[in-house]
């Protein structure tokens, strides 16, 4: 019995003048989702230390939320070096660099109302409809300035846009930060999102021809995954992007016919739970039954609303790896037309 009841539960106090890596520390020593949030910046952390390439994904409204400038500071920073993201966050963050924006209202209100007024609502965000069709025309009209390169991956059109973003833009943000750090986009499900309704009006009005190479995503992210030492993977939410980035080790096995080694890091924030069977409550033991997650793999899964527990991470991570930060190579890419890993 003794074996199992060694470590206790200590409780901390709150104290003036604590940092957020302190108090994340002394969730080490509490139990529920609070410990989980302090095993989760332990995990980034180490992967770090390990030289990981991390692969980030990004699912849910969560730069209509506000969480677009963490996103941007993980690429600038270097603590993520690959992004898999749902279109519509990377619309919303074209939107506000251009100088758009979200604005808080309430999930209590009127939605006709709000229709008949040209107002969107995300939960307890809202936004600018003619705005939205400001930023479509922006994305439409763009496209046909690079129609010429297609087909196209989405991480190089999203390279080219926000090198675009970078000079006619009015702020920095997640697509600019990732163009000027060389950090690569992909987006599997493009056209599940305003981007692709924009491209895709384009091609309604005969203005271009216009065809993303998804398959060639698929290709690069194995590839960067294949030539990497280890890979980590941080999820917000689930969906398209958690499935993109876990299918990457399987990829490698299937190409190299051996035996999948999986990613040897793993954090998920998720409100959603595994028995509904769905992808974003998905378990990380589950996953290593296909053999996307190491049988070895360090993980967690964090219970909670990611814009309450990614902040705390990504801070308590910063400050408790900013010495490996400075030293940490990044990722070396041609994002020029073909991916080169060199």
């Amino acid at each position: 019995m003794k074996d199992l009841l060694h470590k206790q539960i200590i409780p901390e106090g709150i104290e003036g003048g604590s940092t957020v890596n302190r108090l994340v520390d002394n969730m080490r020593n509490t139990a529920f989702q609070g410990r989980n949030l302090a095993l989760a910046r332990d995990i980034w952390v180490k992967m770090l230390e390990d030289d990981t390439t991390i692969f980030f994904g990004l699912a849910g409204a969560m730069v209509p939320a506000g969480m677009r400038k963490i996103i941007s500071s993980l690429i600038e920073k270097r603590m993520i070096d690959c992004l898999v993201s749902t279109g519509a966050n990377l619309f919303h963050d074209c939107h506000e660099t251009l100088g758009m924006f979200h604005y808080q209202g309430s999930e209590i209100v009127d939605d006709i109302e709000l229709f008949n007024k040209g107002i969107d609502r995300i939960y307890d965000v809202f936004a600018s409809e003619e705005e939205f069709r400001k930023t479509d025309e922006f994305i439409m009209d763009w496209a046909a300035t690079i129609k010429d390169r297609c087909p196209i991956t989405t991480r190089e059109f999203f390279y080219l846009l926000g090198r675009e973003l970078s000079t006619s833009g009015k702020t920095e943000g997640i697509l600019t930060s990732a163009y000027k750090a060389g950090v690569p986009i992909y987006c599997p499900a493009i056209g599940d999102s305003s981007i692709g309704i924009a491209v895709a009006t384009g091609i309604r009005n005969g203005i271009y021809d216009f065809t993303f190479d998804v398959l060639n995503d698929l290709l690069e992210t194995t590839d960067i995954a294949g030539k990497a030492k280890d890979t980590g993977v941080i999820y917000i939410g689930g969906g398209t992007p958690k499935n993109f980035i876990q299918q990457t080790e399987i990829v490698t096995a299937f190409f190299n016919n051996c035996p999948s080694k999986g990613h040897k890091y793993a954090i998920q924030i998720t409100t959603d739970a595994p028995h509904w069977g769905g992808l974003s409550g998905c378990t990380f033991k589950e996953a290593q039954s296909w053999g996307k997650i190491s049988k070895n793999a360090m993980n967690v899964s964090l219970h909670s609303d990611a814009t309450i527990a990614l902040p705390i991470i990504a801070t308590a991570t910063l400050d408790q790896a900013k010495d490996i930060l400075k030293k940490r190579k990044p990722l070396t890419f041609n994002l020029e037309g073909k991916l080169e890993i060199l």
